[in-house]
């Protein structure tokens, strides 16, 4: 690991659960079942470490998103619950991780202060969807990050993700979940209950 350079861990819950897309943000490239090509960070070096976390703040999905056939996409609440969120996190520079926050962001470069964002626990960077960045603590010495929206889960409409996009979430939990826990995972988060069948869902499971 080069020590001149400073890490966070970035934790992810939706679609960058899945690795190859999430590379995608480091590399440059077009995600499996997304519309968009992404342009990748400045430094293209692979994360040095992955591992998987937990969140405890509630998942849901809402908007529409055009890169996923204009269709929801996760976000998280800003206030800690018992719900259980899972997540992957990746340890990578605090410049890749301003890279991709940029890239959520559609381009646009957020003046972001890491050590007022620890202090502070939030911070609503810019009203786009993924502007709001949380901290979650520290892991192995370093601290992590997320982000999300600047509403909270009651604030919006609640809207059903394609197919493409949860299998690419899906994608990426089979490596630590089984198929009856990931079912058992969605079944009932906000935006998939009530727009999922069982057999609809568990047809994303096979």
């Amino acid at each position: 690991m080069n020590r001149e350079k400073e890490y966070v861990w970035y934790a992810s819950y939706g679609s960058n659960i899945n690795v190859d897309r999430f590379l995608c943000y480091i590399k440059g490239g077009q995600p499996v079942g997304s519309s968009e090509v992404e342009v990748g960070c400045r430094d293209n070096t692979l994360p040095i470490e992955e591992d998987t976390f937990t969140m405890n703040h509630p998942l849901y999905f809402a908007k529409e998103a055009g890169r996923w056939n204009n269709q929801g996409v996760a976000f998280i609440g800003h206030n800690k619950s018992e719900d259980i969120t899972y997540s992957k996190k990746y340890l990578i520079t605090t410049e890749q991780f301003f890279d991709v926050v940029k890239q959520e962001n559609s381009g646009i470069e957020l003046d972001i202060d890491l050590g007022d964002i620890k202090e502070k626990g939030i911070k609503t960077l810019r009203k786009s969807w993924y502007g709001t960045i949380l901290y979650l603590g520290e892991s192995k010495g370093y601290a992590v990050f997320t982000f999300t929206a600047p509403w909270d889960i009651n604030q919006v409409e609640l809207n059903k993700p394609s197919h493409a996009y949860l299998s690419t979430i899906i994608k990426g939990l089979k490596i630590n979940y089984s198929n009856e826990e990931i079912y058992n995972y969605f079944i009932s988060k906000p935006g998939i209950e009530g727009n999922y069948s069982e057999e609809e869902l568990r047809s994303l499971l096979v």
